[in-house]
């Protein structure tokens, strides 16, 4: 998997919009137009040519606003694990009237393995192939998700507790992830995650 720079012309000829209101206006405005494009066509094959056709603009405006083609790429994962993260909460506020953390992890699954889920895990398999090139990619995905899955837990536990146990559902549903990815094993995937429900409502019982 590989990240084309196709089109990206005189790149060093450009400089990064910044101060203006409007520019700021204008630069979400294309970012959000490739993250659509990006949530629809995934990772691969992804260009400034690509990226400026989806934007509706060229790859010169694009490179006025955005530091080349891994800088839009990484912004554009970045936002769309966010409204994959906005929409997991929305769900788990739904649950936060129940009585455990387990109901409200439950409630965010069935989000973390739809819709762009794939484009995501495309993101991280890049991010381990070139590492050198796209760490970014996956460096701020656990901080993206900790402050969210923080927040799931009782109000009344330490901010230790909180944090180990954050980690602890970040790194299991992470797993789940690459094998429902890699092995579409189903049942076993969801016995692991019956047992990490479980798991949890020994740990919220404990409290």
């Amino acid at each position: 998997m590989e990240v084309s720079e196709q089109g990206t012309g005189e790149r060093a000829g450009y400089r990064r919009s910044a101060g203006s209101a409007r520019g700021e206006a204008r630069r979400r405005e294309l970012l959000d137009r490739v993250t659509d494009d990006l949530g629809v066509n995934g990772l691969v094959d992804f260009s400034l040519r690509r990226a400026a056709r989806a934007a509706g603009t060229t790859h010169k405006v694009l490179l006025y606003h955005f530091d080349g083609p891994e800088d839009l790429l990484t912004q554009a994962v970045l936002q769309l694990r966010e409204r994959r993260i906005s929409r997991s909460m929305a769900a788990a506020a739904e649950a936060l009237a129940g009585p455990t953390l387990a109901a409200r992890v439950q409630a965010i699954w069935p989000i973390l393995i739809g819709e762009e889920s794939w484009v995501l895990d495309q993101a991280i398999g890049l991010a381990m192939y070139d590492p050198a090139r796209y760490a970014e990619l996956a460096r701020n995905a656990s901080k993206q998700y900790l402050p969210s899955l923080f927040s799931l837990c009782p109000e009344h536990w330490s901010e230790e507790r909180k944090l180990e146990v954050a980690e602890m559902i970040l790194g299991t549903l992470r797993g789940f992830l690459v094998e429902w990815r890699t092995s579409g094993d189903g049942p076993g995937i969801q016995a692991g995650f019956n047992a990490l429900l479980r798991a949890l409502d020994r740990e919220e019982a404990s409290s």
